[in-house]
């Protein structure tokens, strides 16, 4: 309970659907030089782990909610840094929060923005420095653009097991270890319908690449090209057996090197990626392995957080 500030203020946005809650004050003391060092330190001494749990768990959050502590960047280059949180644990990459933090970053006047135009946003996470530019007109933000760090193929056609069948799995690294799978070749369409067995396919394929140290399934399915480039429609299994609500930011740049390697996406070409909630993110390769992924980002809300000594639920429980 002593690593709970109480009470606790976030400000809430979502990207494209996916929830993101953003803290950055009552934090308690995080040791470490960087944002990576940060994290390693999050993870093995659980410094903030009674926070996270408050976040993110009943009856304050839920299993799905997605957010990040606000923390010094690791040097004068990047405006601030983040340590990524969901109810597993602490995250690498997190493309759709690094969306929301530009916009909050420019929302709250911590980087200066243009009425007109762009405002670029440095942020150190823990897989290496990214940039959101915030895209902005008549004194409102219309967009935020996700540069990524490089993004590489590191296995393909690597062949898994489920209960749905056989299926050939591609791996790329983009902050984050993403695996690709077509669903039409598990039996499966990326519909509503169709969640319980994506995410039971999605468990099963992670479970079964431990050495590939997986954080995200990406199962997705193509859909009719448009003008400008492909076109998919994706359900992203990320953690154990969370759904992303959004098409995944850093999971675009995912799918976007694998298409590039595929020669199905060109320089200047433009992916198309839709969300089981029918939200788009686009996406381009930009050279040296670098890609960004433009999307739209609102506030939800502020909240003040509070955990009552007298409760026996204490920080909250998951279903």
């Amino acid at each position: 309970m002593s690593t709970v500030p109480h009470p606790v203020r976030t400000t809430d946005y979502h990207t494209a659907g996916e929830p993101f809650r953003i803290v950055d004050e009552d934090l308690p003391p995080i040791p470490g030089d960087t944002v990576a060092e940060r994290r390693a330190l999050a993870l093995r001494l659980g410094p903030l782990d009674g926070l996270r749990r408050l976040l993110v768990q009943e009856p304050r959050g839920h299993a799905g909610m997605y957010g990040g502590f606000v923390v010094p960047a690791d040097d004068d280059g990047a405006h601030f840094g983040v340590l990524f949180w969901h109810k597993d644990g602490y995250s690498t990459a997190c493309g759709h929060g690094t969306m929301a933090l530009g916009a909050w970053a420019v929302d709250t006047g911590r980087v200066p923005a243009p009425d007109d135009g762009d405002a670029t946003v440095r942020i150190d996470v823990p897989s290496g420095r990214v940039t959101a530019l915030v895209h902005r007109a008549a004194g409102r933000t219309t967009g935020v653009t996700f540069r990524n760090v490089p993004t590489r193929v590191t296995a393909r056609e690597v062949p898994v097991t489920t209960s749905f069948g056989a299926v050939d799995v591609d791996l790329a690294d983009s902050g984050a270890c993403y695996a690709s799978v077509a669903a039409p070749d598990l039996g499966l369409d990326t519909t509503r319908a169709s969640l319980p067995a994506l995410v039971r396919a999605g468990r099963e394929i992670r479970a079964a690449l431990p050495a590939h140290e997986v954080y995200g399934v990406i199962l997705y399915e193509d859909l009719p090209d448009t003008p400008s480039g492909p076109r998919q429609r994706n359900i992203t299994v990320f953690a154990d057996g969370q759904i992303d609500r959004s098409p995944c930011g850093s999971g675009t740049s995912a799918r976007l090197a694998l298409l590039a390697a595929d020669g199905r996406l060109a320089p200047g070409d433009t992916l198309t990626h839709e969300s089981v909630a029918g939200t788009v993110f686009t996406g381009r390769l930009l050279p040296g392995g670098i890609t960004e992924v433009t999307g739209s980002t609102y506030r939800t809300g502020t909240h003040t957080f509070l955990l009552d000594p007298h409760d026996d639920l204490g920080t909250g429980f998951l279903l």
